[in-house]
């Protein structure tokens, strides 16, 4: 009898099997990277890889999540047509102008991203939590109509509290206040405190929410951006999320060094779209935005000569990997040097041969992680990747003061990328990532500045403590690298 059951079961398992494996390979069209890992977990433990599969393998590229409203999807397009015809006349009449050295990287977001090229920026770079927040805080008690604000993580802490307490009292006072936080990581954020807000006017959007109290079917597709944007003219990005731990106050991780932008421009107006997308996919709110609130939200910055940036945005929903492909078109174009910081590295194959060619071309590639892990497997993985580009030459550096959870890219003092996107293949093709790219030498050289200070808090892993690790940490880096695709 016992028998007869196990066959039956081992039968269904079987054809179960059999059938994801058809719909992974024939189906789904999935990176070959991640259908050999897929298949691998899946025949390795069957029914934990089934309901894996379920969980974290869902096709978000054909779901219409994000959506402009008419009259804003009629302007946009004119405003994206107006810049392409005018990147041509501009060079046609000037070819010597300081578009035409980055003419085609900008042509290629905006073709690709539909990332607009505005060049009337002032950048302001924090790398410390306290300087960020206190620069934020002071900018939200400045808003005269509207506060957008969208994050990954929010804590239940005192930072939050005092973050809350700002929003509630702008709410009072008439200033439009949203939030927008991602489902998974403001899970802990409770309802009084969110409650409170809402009843002084603010309002409140939750990306991706489950429909099960224990269970939420999108878990593996966060929204990991960290931007806001206060009276249209003032925005935010990069790697801080809200809570005391981006304050070193968490034992733990210990100092927390991390890059973030305060941008006053017209780039804000790209930010502020990408939060109104975001906002109608999270929110009930049927925000509709007539010539008034058009004003508001997207307000006359007057012209001025200033940093270069395009805002660029990623996520599963597209099947170009805008932000990635940016960081690639960086690379390819390197003559001198390329710097990048990164929690965690786990490039795809695109990557690592640009970088190894890169290496082979005489670039001097040098890349810092830090020095313990906030995800175990992915630090083993990333150990492995930095392990492969030493043999070609890559300069790596493990940041010891604290935890680096820094997302920069630099390239020879002269465009450079920050953002909440991460050097790896989760942040590449399942979360919903925003980078800014900059086109500015002064920004540049500051990045490039404080990467080469941050190397005085760094161990320099050379080939030969690479080559004599340990027999343990080389099985670990092995297991992990194998199931990298799924992290």
């Amino acid at each position: 009898m016992l028998l007869g059951i196990a066959a039956i079961f081992s039968t269904i398992v079987f054809v179960v099997n059999i059938t994801l494996t058809f719909t992974i390979i024939f189906l789904e069209r999935k990176n070959p990277q991640s259908t050999y890992a897929w298949l691998l977990f899946l025949w390795m433990v069957p029914i934990l890889g089934f309901l894996f599969y379920i969980l974290f393998s869902q096709n978000l590229t054909k779901r219409k999540i994000f959506r402009y409203n008419t009259p804003e999807n009629i302007q946009y397009h004119q405003l994206l047509r107006q810049q392409q015809r005018s990147l041509s006349r501009i060079i046609a009449i000037d070819p010597d102008s300081p578009i035409e050295k980055y003419r085609h990287s900008i042509e290629f977001h905006l073709n690709v991203s539909e990332s607009l090229y505005t060049n009337n920026n002032e950048v302001q770079i924090f790398t410390d939590g306290y300087k960020k927040f206190d620069a934020l805080f002071h900018a939200m008690e400045e808003a005269q109509s509207s506060i957008h604000v969208e994050y990954y993580i929010i804590k239940n802490d005192t930072l939050t509290a005092k973050l809350f307490d700002i929003l509630t009292r702008k709410a009072l006072e008439g200033v439009e206040v949203r939030l927008l936080f991602d489902a998974m990581g403001g899970r802990y954020l409770p309802r009084t405190v969110l409650e409170a807000f809402e009843s002084a006017g603010g309002k409140i959007g939750i990306f991706f929410p489950s429909r099960f109290k224990m269970l939420n079917l999108r878990v593996n597709y966060r929204n990991h951006r960290k931007i806001v944007i206060i009276d249209g003219v003032t925005g935010f990005v990069g790697g801080f999320n809200i809570g005391n731990e981006y304050l070193g106050l968490e034992k733990k991780m210990g100092y927390w060094r991390d890059t973030h932008l305060k941008v006053v421009g017209s780039a804000a107006y790209e930010l502020q779209h990408r939060f109104l997308l975001d906002w109608r996919a999270s929110s009930n709110e049927e925000l509709l935005i007539d010539d008034t609130k058009l004003n508001q939200y997207f307000p006359v910055i007057p012209q001025k000569s200033g940093a270069g940036i395009q805002i660029v945005s990623s996520g599963p929903d597209n099947i170009n990997q805008q932000i990635k492909q940016g960081f690639l078109r960086m690379i390819n174009t390197a003559e001198d040097y390329i710097l990048i910081q990164s929690p965690y590295f786990v490039p795809d194959e695109s990557i690592l041969e640009a970088l190894k060619i890169a290496l082979l071309s005489g670039i001097d590639v040098r890349i810092m992680i830090p020095n313990k892990p906030d995800h175990i497997f992915i630090y083993w993985v990333t150990l492995a990747y930095v392990g492969e580009l030493i043999e070609y030459g890559a300069k790596i550096f493990i940041y010891e003061n604290g935890f680096l959870h820094a997302k920069t890219i630099v390239v020879d003092d002269s465009v450079c990328s920050v953002g909440s996107c991460n050097f790896d293949i989760r942040s590449f093709r399942l979360n919903f990532e925003t980078n800014a790219f900059i086109y500015d030498r002064k920004v540049a050289t500051k990045l490039k500045n404080i990467f080469v200070e941050d190397i005085k808090k760094c161990t320099y892993y050379n080939k030969e403590l690479y080559r004599n690790r340990s027999r343990r940490v080389k099985i670990k880096e092995s297991i992990s690298r194998l199931f990298s695709p799924l992290l």
